[in-house]
């Protein structure tokens, strides 16, 4: 016997064989399931088809010669047979077109059923009742759904306490820290804080007005450590030339300009969870999955612990 075919013999020999243990060897084995009688006939037939097409092939490379009429063109001197297509590629490659065209349009239309579809259509039901229900909570109420919405999806990274875990995520307890305002001041910001494209130049484009000269790295350290002392200390003079004609004279911003570096609002953490936030420590990714009600709660909840 040929080598080839033994050696063919022997693999799908130790396939089905380790096939037969994998199943043998699982919870219930086959034990008259359908599912996995199917299954192993189907790896079998696999088996048994790949080692025979293999060893065809191999077999034919060995002893076959080519023949019959080249083509005009050649590459390099290697030259391309006018060989017909195989019957039987044309024929599987038409069944498998026909096959397609069924399952798209009979066998399993685009438009069909399916889990994810019904699901996509539950939440936005769920939604909808969500809502109409909670549209008009406001105060205490707001701000304990809000807490609730936070140890459900924000306090994998920010603690349960909100103080960003030893910085893995910004500390919420406080509007901003050092690090997060020098950050911003030296490579600018356009993270939809208002909502919208509002970009915060970088350092290049900020001038203070007392000295007319664009900032320094000296007044970046003052005026990133008075930021984050709640307003307060060394860097009024810097702040209120540099930075007061966006944000405001005492940081809580302008309508349509700047956001808020004092304090929290709702309508800022919203935007942020909205569109997500790129700062010092990394990137925040935006939530889809929450309704704007639920963003609101969360909102009001981090706000209040500023106070």
């Amino acid at each position: 016997m040929n080598k080839l075919y033994l050696w063919g013999i022997i693999i799908i020999a130790v396939m089905l064989g380790a096939t037969y243990l994998s199943v043998g060897g699982s919870k219930g084995g086959l034990n008259g399931d359908i599912v996995n009688m199917l299954a192993v006939a189907g790896a079998v037939s696999l088996v048994i088809i790949t080692v025979f097409v293999v060893v065809k092939y191999v077999r034919q490379m060995q002893v076959d010669s080519a023949s019959g009429e080249l083509l005009k063109d050649n590459w390099d001197g290697i030259g391309e047979y006018k060989n017909e297509v195989p019957t039987g590629w044309a024929v599987m490659f038409l069944l498998t077109m026909v096959w397609g065209m069924w399952y798209f349009v009979i066998g399993y239309p685009v438009n069909a059923y399916s889990q994810i579809g019904e699901y996509n259509e539950d939440v936005a039901v769920h939604n909808s009742k969500f809502e109409t229900k909670y549209k008009d909570i406001t105060g205490e109420k707001l701000v304990e759904m809000g807490e609730s919405v936070f140890l459900a999806e924000c306090k994998v990274c920010h603690g349960i306490s909100a103080d960003g875990i030893d910085g893995a995520a910004a500390n919420l307890n406080k509007r901003i820290d050092e690090k997060s305002v020098k950050h911003v001041i030296e490579k600018g910001s356009n993270n939809k804080l208002l909502g919208m494209e509002m970009p915060m130049p970088d350092r290049n484009g900020l001038l203070n007005a007392n000295t007319g000269a664009l900032i320094t790295d000296a007044e970046i350290e003052t005026v990133s450590k008075f930021v984050a002392n709640k307003m307060s200390g060394a860097g009024a003079d810097i702040f209120a030339g540099t930075c007061a004609a966006c944000h405001g004279e005492d940081g809580k911003g302008l309508d349509s300009v700047a956001p808020s570096i004092a304090t929290y609002t709702p309508t800022l953490v919203s935007n942020v969870l909205t569109h997500g936030k790129k700062g010092a420590i990394g990137v925040m990714p935006k939530f889809d999955r929450l309704n704007d009600k639920q963003k609101e709660a969360v909102g009001a909840y981090i706000t209040s612990l500023n106070k």
